[in-house]
């Protein structure tokens, strides 16, 4: 009784107490012994009988994170009570992991005896406030602490935003005039209508483009134009339109895509109607398409950054809602995009106007609308060609305004291309007549390097600029497809064959030590996906830019069979569903980077049985690539 009487007078907090109170407590002291690794306590799931006071040895105590690393370590030596936060704080749960250091001896003071104490000695309930106070002043203690939340605030409308179709929406007729009415009755005839927007046809009766409110205020009004001229000096072009058959988010996707606010609205060939933005985004008060109107109000880069910081919660949110990782894919990607046009507009407004018509693109992932959390720029500019005198002037001026576009969007978080594929490369930075001889030069020449600038730039999208140039492009590229070019093909099909699904001989999944974890490169794992449905695209000179689309196009072609189609498609949209939904974690619980390593300790078993049958799926599809491009199953 003296031995633990002596011990733990000299101990934070007990020393606060009198030697009555202490020789009543020593009476309640169990000795307990603990060995080396053992684990005592799991965060959040041990119940805590009591407290520990250590009288030799030490404990290690700390969080696991998402991906099973430990942080917010701390250790416990002799002298040191483990226990007391835990039972007052947290719901008598250990709020850490607890592994014995070395072999330890401790008293043990059971929970009822610990809270008397506090009840009746505020000094000593005060001594664990104030420990539990210093450490929520650590970011990290307090991130693991608080515990990520549920996300109760949602961005997310009702689950019609995604499987209602645009047949379902009441349209608004269609009002127009002649290319050649004079602007001021235009005005007349928008008044007499009560409509915003008036669309304009030309002699064959075809919409060339409309007219709105704000066309009339900012292009005539404000700038004192003659509003007798005809109204096809002011018109917006070229219109967009989308069949009944599609989906509400594809509309407003397209929208913000393509900076429009209207949508022609097509069936069986003919316009039945139209759409506008604000129309279809009152119907959509919490969706990510309000979320996406926000950063297009957004004021300054710093908004910006928050904004591309906010996204992670919305992607768990919405996968975990059910909602495919093919449309998460392309409200993220949107985003960006709406991110880059602001930029781009900021830019252009400190520089001045551009001295000739060019396109700002993007490539790789973002080229395909299959934007992860884990992102970086891939882009380019083309401009339009200009006469001898102009062009050292042009192409400075799109050189600069490239590195500040890519400076800003590294600033926001969009980082920089470590590979240097962006637009602030001169290499990238180019007039229209240099990039067709690029194009050419990869098809002509097929090594492994240009077939891999040939696949990165061919997966490009125009976000801002000129459609024309980017039609011009395309137009040339299927001429070069038709051409004969059996090896360009043969190259470009072993290098989608670089990468094999991570399987090993008895069909195990073959992981990598990192750390403490055993993990597979996911990203790696879904690129033979990537690069085989691109493979057929080329040969049959499919130019939508996304996987999912292409294997949609490949199927209709009767490339992919259905089965076929249906057995890739949910592969690959399954691994980019754990993908994003890994990285969202990481973010937001794990307060790291986000990375494409996933940890196969965090997967159920089921999760694990059905990417062994994903990854056979693909490897079995690479075969198909092997025989249909090189003719050697072997090879």
């Amino acid at each position: 009784m003296d031995k633990k009487l002596a011990t733990i007078k000299n101990i934070s907090p007990f020393n606060l107490l009198s030697n009555d109170i202490l020789m009543e407590v020593s009476q309640f002291l169990q000795p307990i012994t603990y060995f080396k690794q053992e684990v005592l306590y799991r965060q959040g799931e041990s119940k805590m009988r009591g407290i520990d006071i250590i009288i030799k040895g030490s404990y290690e105590t700390f969080f696991y994170d998402g991906q099973g690393n430990k942080r917010s370590i701390e250790i416990y030596k002799s002298g040191d009570c483990y226990g007391g936060i835990s039972v007052l704080l947290n719901r008598k749960k250990s709020l850490k992991t607890v592994i014995v250091n070395s072999q330890t001896q401790t008293y043990f003071l059971h929970r009822k005896y610990f809270k008397q104490l506090c009840q009746s000695h505020e000094s000593f309930f005060q001594y664990f406030t104030a420990e539990f106070g210093k450490r929520m002043l650590d970011e990290e203690f307090a991130h693991f602490f608080k515990k990520p939340e549920d996300f109760n605030e949602s961005y997310i409308a009702a689950e019609q935003l995604y499987s209602r179709k645009i047949e379902s929406l009441e349209f608004r007729e269609i009002i127009s005039c002649p290319h050649n009415t004079p602007a001021y009755q235009t005005a007349q005839i928008m008044a007499l209508a009560k409509v915003s927007c008036l669309f304009v046809k030309n002699n064959e009766q075809k919409i060339i483009g409309y007219v709105t409110d704000i066309t009339l205020r900012d292009k005539i009004i404000a700038q004192q134009q003659d509003a007798s001229l005809p109204i096809s000096n002011y018109i917006a072009n070229p219109t967009i339109q989308i069949n009944t058959q599609a989906y509400v988010y594809e509309a407003l996707l397209m929208m913000f895509r393509t900076q429009t606010r209207y949508l022609l609205i097509e069936k069986e060939g003919e316009y039945i109607g139209f759409l506008s933005r604000n129309k279809l985004l009152s119907e959509q008060a919490q969706s990510p398409l309000m979320f996406i109107q926000s950063v297009k109000l957004a004021n300054s880069f710093s908004e910006l950054k928050k904004k591309w910081e906010s996204v992670a919660p919305m992607v768990y949110q919405l996968l975990n809602r059910g909602v495919n990782a093919e449309i998460v894919n392309q409200v993220i990607t949107t985003i960006a995009d709406t991110i880059t046009q602001k930029i781009i507009d900021k830019v252009i407004e400190n520089l001045g106007q551009p001295p000739a018509k060019f396109v700002f693109m993007v490539t790789g992932s973002e080229g395909r609308k299959e934007l992860t959390l884990k992102t970086d720029q891939d882009n380019a500019i083309i401009y339009e060609d200009k006469a001898n005198e102009q062009r050292e002037t042009v192409r400075k001026y799109f050189l600069n305004f490239a590195s500040q576009i890519s400076t800003q969007l590294n600033d926001v978080g969009i980082v920089f291309c470590s590979g240097g594929f962006m637009a602030q490369n001169p290499e990238w930075c180019h007039s229209l007549s240099h990039w067709k001889n690029n194009y050419k030069s990869w098809i002509d020449d097929s090594l492994p390097e240009t077939v891999i600038k040939f696949s990165t730039f061919f997966d490009c999208r125009l976000v801002y600029g000129e459609i024309s140039i980017m039609d011009n492009l395309r137009d040339f590229l299927d001429t070069e497809l038709q051409k004969p070019i059996e090896k360009f093909y043969v190259n470009i099909a072993k290098n989608a064959l670089q990468y094999e699904p991570p399987l090993t001989f008895f069909n195990n999944i073959r992981t990598k030590t990192v750390g403490t974890q055993e993990v597979f490169d996911i990203k790696k794992a879904m690129t033979p996906v990537v690069d085989l449905v691109r493979v057929y695209a080329l040969q049959n000179r499919i130019f939508v830019e996304n996987t999912g689309e292409r294997m949609k196009a490949l199927k209709n072609l009767e490339i992919f069979s259905t089965t076929q189609y249906n057995d890739l498609y949910q592969c690959y949209y399954f691994l980019m569903s754990m993908r994003l939904k890994n990285q969202a974690k990481q973010i937001i619980q794990d307060k790291i980077l986000p990375n494409n390593l996933i940890n196969t300790f965090n997967l159920s078993k089921i999760e694990l049985a059905t990417l062994k049958e994903i990854f056979k799926t693909i490897a079995n599809f690479q075969s198909g690539i092997k025989m249909t491009f090189t003719n050697n199953l072997l090879g």
